[in-house]
């Protein structure tokens, strides 16, 4: 996929500078620039701004195209009063500073209000399935300030239970979806697939007697159907369910980093039974609802606070599944 969006990034690009170069330079009789030259700006702007998301976070180039369009717009305004009609004759200022109010709120509503994600993995089921579009509460956890992340406004607090999206710790420029099982200070034991937060065992109903079944794409083998047990859990103010694989341990030691930041703040069973962490303060420790398979805090370690995104809540599309849209995330 990143392959893909690079090609079509890097063809945009190429369009939209060969329509740039065989346009039309001036007004059309209706007053406006040309098709050819409109496209022209627009394709290259689309291309440029996926080359650059390749470089730095979508929140990064967001604001680097309001900065830059800002500029325009001013330079636009400029040209206007200059101009004794109130005509902007620079085709590219006229056209370009089109693009200021719209990018602005988007960046707006982006990085303050909500913003959509996808769930790309069944790391967590049953509550999030392949394919979820959802929404995320960007001021959730403090208004923050773009790129730097850093709370500017505390408007909440990360709580226990919370289904959170964060910048993966291992890639910061990739986003990771788990739900927050400990806040900093805590400590998390999870022994024999039975969760415990400062000592204290987290609610676990009995298991349900029929199996949840789905399909997993497993690479070389293709689909591959999937036999796990159901259990309802209560984690701070929010109650859900987990899955548990009875076959499947409850760490993969071979999963586990060994360098991870504060590594030397958990101890792991060495046949995989169990581990403890101890939460480091500014860091929170997430695990994904399917227990047995999820790539989460137990094999990749905290979660700075600078690198949460936001509490997510609302399902908004599946294409696949229409019947979940407006589901709520617990």
């Amino acid at each position: 996929m990143p392959t893909t969006m690079l090609a079509g990034a890097v063809l945009a690009l190429i369009i939209g500078i060969v329509l740039y170069a065989v346009s039309k330079k001036q007004r059309e009789d209706n007053g406006e620039w040309s098709g050819a030259l409109q496209w022209g700006y627009l394709l290259m702007m689309v291309g440029v701004f996926g080359l650059l998301s390749f470089a730095m976070s979508f929140t990064a180039v967001l604001l680097l195209f309001v900065v830059f369009t800002f500029a325009v717009w001013l330079w636009h305004k400029k040209q206007l009063k200059a101009n004794p009609r109130g005509q902007d004759n620079n085709h590219f200022t006229d056209y370009m500073s089109g693009f200021f109010p719209i990018i602005t709120v988007v960046f707006v509503l982006r990085t303050f209000v909500a913003e959509p994600f996808q769930i790309p993995s069944s790391s967590m089921r049953p509550g999030l399935v392949v394919g979820d579009f959802i929404l995320v509460n960007k001021s959730a956890y403090g208004i923050r300030v773009p790129v730097l992340n850093n709370v500017l406004i505390n408007t909440g607090s990360v709580q226990h239970g919370d289904v959170a999206v964060f910048n993966y710790p291992e890639n910061t420029r990739v986003n990771y979806i788990k739900r927050v099982v400990g806040l900093p200070g805590d400590t998390v034991e999870y022994k024999d697939k039975m969760l415990s937060v400062n000592g204290q065992p987290v609610a676990d109903s009995d298991k349900s007697t029929d199996y949840y079944h789905y399909t997993e794409m497993v690479p070389g083998l293709g689909p591959v159907q999937i036999d796990a047990e159901q259990y309802r859990e209560t984690l701070g103010a929010h109650a859900f369910d987990i899955l548990k694989m009875p076959q499947q341990p409850p760490v993969m030691m071979q999963g586990v980093r060994a360098d991870f930041p504060h590594r030397d703040q958990c101890e792991y069973a060495a046949d995989g039974s169990g581990f403890k962490c101890t939460v480091p303060a500014g860091q929170y420790f997430m695990m994904g609802d399917n227990r047995d398979n999820s790539e989460d805090s137990r094999y990749w370690g905290f979660v700075d606070d600078k690198l949460m995104v936001g509490k997510a809540f609302f399902v908004w599309m599946n294409f696949g599944d229409m019947s979940r849209i407006g589901t709520q995330i617990r």
